[in-house]
């Protein structure tokens, strides 16, 4: 009986993992494993990380305010089936970047440039998105004019460009979207800006009020906002509020982060990517507009190669570059193509 008892207690403590009145501990489950990006930054953390990723403000040949690529949605379709929603994008330049942000679904976006002018046009748009109600509320601040009583939600990218184009700016609505952008950024997140950086986003804003859709003289803003992709479906930023959402809400969950960086320079790639690599994340996208051809001209490809080699990357990532169709390089427009390629499987070779 004494020998069948111990027999039955032992069975017991196997499958209960009790041993009498005792408790044996069991190995934690493994935690899983996916990606720990924030669900939103503190201000200070946004700040924070846009000033250590940055390297000092570089040179470019332009100014470059908006896009100057016509076909850039030509590779929208396509890009969606290669890439998953929730990883991170990268990206250069301008508003296009936004086209592609609102395409892919990232849960967070880095946007570089060797200029710092380039960041008081990111901190431009972030204010304004912040602030911006709808699309309609977005425009009628981005260039100053009154919004139309007829404009909705419900309203095409066609009908908002039409219908503001007959609309006047107005001189007051300019300065209080000019004093509210300021606010925005240096009240509402309290960002550390220096004067110098206050003065490029006024000067940005004036040039976008002034010039109105022809802040670039070709492409004009409404023209690149009203075009297509290769199906001839309206996928702008601004084709619809809901694509306008994706933008609005990484915007004020402090998830779009401006940084000034040369694409072939020491650090700021490499730094963003540290920060992803520590947080489990995966590169979906990186758009390149055609800087590859101005790293060519200054010797900086190799290195370049090798600061994205540094990147988390899979399979699915996936680089959008530009290519000037024969025009040289004051082509502008049509002159550009998109096409996509394979991050991974270019930057094998290359040595971190």
């Amino acid at each position: 009986m004494v020998r069948r008892f111990f027999i039955l207690l032992l069975l017991f403590t196997v499958f209960t993992g009790t041993a009498g009145l005792g408790v044996i501990a069991q190995p934690p489950r493994a935690a899983a494993l996916g990606p720990t990006l924030p669900a939103r930054l503190t201000d200070r953390e946004f700040w924070r990380l846009s000033t250590e990723w940055s390297e000092p403000n570089g040179f470019f040949r332009s100014e470059n305010l908006t896009s100057n690529e016509l076909l850039f949605q030509h590779v929208l379709t396509d890009l969606a089936a290669r890439t998953r929603p929730g990883d991170v994008y990268l990206g250069v330049g301008p508003e296009q970047n936004f086209t592609y942000i609102a395409a892919v679904k990232p849960s967070m976006a880095v946007i570089f440039d060797i200029r710092r002018g380039n960041l008081h046009v990111q901190l431009m748009y972030k204010a304004l998105f912040e602030l911006a109600a709808d699309r309609a509320d977005f425009l009628s601040m981005l260039f100053g004019k009154p919004r139309p009583a007829v404009l909705g939600p419900k309203s095409s990218v066609i009908d908002l460009f039409s219908v503001f184009a007959r609309s006047p700016r107005s001189d007051t609505l300019y300065a209080q979207t000019l004093k509210a952008i300021r606010i925005n950024l240096t009240k509402t997140h309290a960002l550390p800006l220096p004067a110098e950086d206050l003065d490029g986003v006024e000067s940005v804003y004036h040039a976008f009020f002034w010039s109105g859709f022809a802040v670039r003289a070709s492409p004009t803003y409404d023209e690149l906002m009203t075009a297509t992709d290769e199906a001839g479906a309206y996928k702008s930023y601004l084709a619809s509020e809901e694509r306008f959402a994706v933008m609005k809400n990484l915007e004020s969950k402090n998830l779009v982060i401006p940084a000034v960086g040369d694409f072939g320079g020491p650090k700021a790639i490499r730094a963003v990517g540290a920060y992803l690599k520590a947080h489990r994340a995966t590169v979906s996208t990186f758009y390149l507009s055609n800087v590859e051809q101005y790293l060519e001209q200054d010797r900086k490809s190799a290195q370049f190669c090798r600061n994205v080699a540094s990147l988390p990357l899979d399979r699915s990532s996936t680089f959008i570059r530009s290519t000037n169709r024969g025009r040289g390089f004051g082509g502008f427009g049509p002159g550009f193509v998109s096409r996509l390629g394979a991050m991974a499987e270019e930057t094998k070779n290359c040595r971190i």
